[in-house]
């Protein structure tokens, strides 16, 4: 026997809100019957688990022990660019002009991701 990882459960202060932000990061949608104000919410990716966020109470108070690592389609400069504009917070840069390196961003619930 062996068990299938199901979901990537991220605590927030709000779990509709932030699913919308990363389903237009990852161009999927969300659950059909998630509607604002909801204190559960997913986003189905295309392949794997979900993402499902879970509204908490407490705030977050110290760093983060998972991250999600993306691959963008287009240059990591482009994609960071839109993260940008969609509400993402560049947090440090670690790229170097050979292209090597990467980004690491804040979504708007502050939980840390890196390019």
């Amino acid at each position: 026997m062996v068990s299938v990882l199901q979901n990537v459960a991220i605590d927030c202060a709000d779990a509709y809100e932030l699913a919308r932000f990363w389903s237009r990061v990852t161009d999927r949608p969300l659950h059909p019957e998630d509607k604002p104000g909801a204190p559960e919410t997913q986003v189905l990716l295309a392949e794997g688990p979900v993402l499902y966020f879970s509204q908490v109470p407490e705030s977050k108070k110290t760093k983060n022990r998972i991250h999600l690592c993306l691959r963008p389609e287009t240059s990591r400069e482009q994609e960071v660019e839109r993260l940008l504009g969609l509400g993402a917070t560049l947090v440090t840069d670690h790229r170097n002009p050979d292209g090597s390196g990467w980004a690491v961003l804040a979504d708007p619930n502050t939980s840390n991701y890196q390019f």
